[in-house]
């Protein structure tokens, strides 16, 4: 998902897209993407909206990451299950693994969730961070399950990664909104009894603010 104006990262966004700003002097989607191709994938779609043309330039056809790229347009910020909408729109099948174009992963983290996620047969995953900032949303986690997103401790938070399967997919066009979110979706499953994974990964670097360019490419100044 390269869709979002990224408007708490202004005036940085007003002449960039977010997932071309750096971590570590590299865009962070070039990262994501070298890290999904160590994972094992082979086919990504990138959703791109604002600023849609340094995005899909910088990406191409993705030879340059071994793999091969789509892009498809949000008309719209219209929320992430919109976003995954439009991708399956495209051609896209589940199951599918669904992350933000603006988040580092500890190295490994994506092939090892998504290998734990097939491995269990539920309907859903969600990767999740011990602790977190007040900014991110909470997630409560039982016997390695989700039960609730959006409300607990912030004893977990919602990493920018799901796993989705059929099930799920088929019912993000049902979602209420604008904004029309993954969230919504997996929180409607969980009342009515499907099981969504809680996938533990290692502290992520993310881009939210303009600040965090600041402390992810020049480390001396933290």
């Amino acid at each position: 998902m390269a869709a979002g104006e990224g408007t708490r990262l202004r005036p940085l966004t007003e002449t960039w897209a977010k997932p071309v700003l750096p971590i570590d002097g590299r865009p962070v989607i070039a990262t994501l993407l070298r890290e999904l191709e160590s994972a094992g994938f082979k086919a990504v779609t990138v959703v791109t909206g604002h600023l849609a043309e340094q995005i899909e330039a910088l990406v191409g056809e993705g030879s340059g990451f071994g793999l091969q790229i789509r892009t498809v347009r949000q008309a719209e910020p219209l929320g992430s299950a919109d976003a995954v909408r439009r991708a399956l729109e495209d051609g896209v099948r589940p199951p599918i693994l669904v992350t933000a174009a603006d988040t580092v992963f500890q190295p490994g983290d994506v092939e090892r969730v998504a290998a734990q996620w097939l491995e269990s047969e539920t309907a859903g995953g969600l990767a999740i961070r011990q602790g977190g900032r007040k900014d991110q949303t909470a997630v409560r986690v039982e016997n390695g399950r989700v039960v609730e997103i959006g409300a607990g401790t912030a004893e977990h938070t919602a990493a920018p990664l799901w796993l989705l399967g059929e099930e799920l997919t088929g019912v993000l066009g049902t979602v209420p909104g604008p904004p029309f979110e993954i969230a919504s979706a997996v929180q409607e499953a969980i009342s009515v009894g499907k099981e969504i994974l809680a996938l533990e990964v290692g502290p992520t670097r993310d881009l939210t603010r303009p600040a965090d360019v600041v402390a992810n490419n020049f480390p001396y100044l933290s």
